[in-house]
């Protein structure tokens, strides 16, 4: 669970296995939406839960449903509520960024940095998509190093790949 162990709101969550073609991913849910995603792993934490959830199987719906979407290539319809009460200021800022980037096209380090007021800011905007708490559904995938080059992801560049590819993007 190390995207539970990432999330330092001090928030009750609940692991939801998510099986997909490529894998068994595991959401993380708070009281106030999809606070993590996990790429598939060998092993895959139980399901656990710290709270009751009162939205859980609808949010838990939306988000397969997404997931599903991203990894056939398309839009999805709809996201849960994300919860990214652990980021900063300035993470949030760059997460929303990262959603607005349209599936089949990519934007640099440095053109987020710039779309987010702080344009020497390219390398703070890697961290922040390295401590993306939901890959895939915030399209950290999206962002490559100056020069189309890959850069980093937390997923792994495997990952970043077959995301990519799948939208559409040859690099």
């Amino acid at each position: 669970m190390s995207r539970s162990n990432d999330l330092s709101c001090g928030c009750a969550l609940t692991a939801v296995p998510i099986r997909t073609a490529h894998g068994i991913f595991t959401a993380y849910f708070t009281a106030r939406g999809l606070a993590g995603l996990d790429f598939p792993k060998a092993k895959v934490p139980p399901s656990h839960c710290h709270g009751h959830l009162p939205k859980l199987s609808v949010w838990t719906t939306t988000t397969t449903n997404a997931l599903l979407a991203v990894l056939a290539g398309k839009k999805p319809r709809a996201l849960p509520p994300l919860d990214w009460q652990g980021g900063t200021e300035f993470q949030q800022k760059v997460w929303a960024e990262l959603r607005a980037i349209p599936a089949g096209q990519t934007r640099s380090y440095g053109e987020i940095a710039a779309a987010v007021g702080s344009p020497k800011g390219a390398r703070a905007v890697g961290g922040a998509c390295g401590a993306n708490p939901i890959p895939v559904l915030v399209p950290c995938h999206r962002v490559l190093a100056g020069g189309r080059g890959l850069g980093g992801f937390s997923g792994g560049l495997d990952w970043k790949k077959r995301l990519l590819a799948v939208e559409g993007v040859s690099l």
